[in-house]
């Protein structure tokens, strides 16, 4: 016979890291630092809590095995613990789209009417970057883009796309992108562009899913 408590304590363990991400603020703090390494300072910025229940949130993550840490001075910087850490959130939010009601009025009621934005597919973009017929922006913050971006893409942050849509060759076709399917910023920037007489796409997902599908990425 089995020891019974083992299989227990086997599952409990195995189950750890979905319990972690079990928190809304928490499955933010994996969706950014599957952008790339962040420091306590700037994933408090991005999520809108304080420093300390920042902190408080990826001392959970880090005890769970989801994130891993490295210390500059004085600053720690923390980061998924591998490429299963993002399997896992993309796991968990495709469950969550196909059997939690009500996500799509909530996803709506945070991104607003996505029925006028033109998409486009990641397969897509891919022919066109070969091609070399689009212009691909990347509009998440500047340390993200650092940390890896799409081939070619020139780093435009949503908060100074406004005051550099000079920078936008005229007539050319654009692709905007950013974190992923619940992110705003690429939203927001074909909008943008769109009412200055570009022809605008959002990428329908974001950087992590182009890095995890093996497509290449630059540093």
């Amino acid at each position: 016979m089995r020891d019974r408590a083992a299989k227990t304590a086997l599952f409990d363990a195995l189950t750890e890291g979905a319990k972690a991400l079990a928190n809304g603020r928490r499955a933010e703090l994996i969706d950014v630092l599957a952008q790339g390494e962040r420091s306590v300072e700037e994933l408090a910025t991005e999520i809108g809590q304080s420093v300390a229940n920042t902190s408080h949130h990826l001392q959970r993550l880090l005890r769970s095995g989801l994130v891993r840490t490295r210390r500059s001075g004085t600053h720690i910087y923390y980061a998924v613990a591998g490429p299963a850490v993002t399997e896992l959130w993309q796991a968990m939010r495709a469950a969550a789209e196909e059997h939690a009601s009500g996500l799509d009025r909530l996803a709506q009621d945070y991104l607003g009417d996505r029925g006028s934005l033109e998409s486009m597919t990641r397969d897509e973009l891919v022919k066109r970057l070969r091609a070399g017929d689009v212009v691909v922006l990347d509009v998440r913050p500047a340390a993200e883009y650092d940390a890896g971006h799409l081939p070619g893409a020139i780093s435009l942050p949503i908060a100074q796309l406004q005051d550099r849509l000079g920078e936008v060759t005229s007539g050319a076709q654009v692709v905007a992108y950013c974190r992923g399917p619940y992110c705003v910023y690429a939203d927001d920037a074909v909008r943008q562009l769109t009412n200055e007489g570009h022809i605008a796409y959002r990428l329908e997902d974001g950087f992590p899913e182009w890095a995890m599908a093996g497509l290449p990425v630059e540093h």
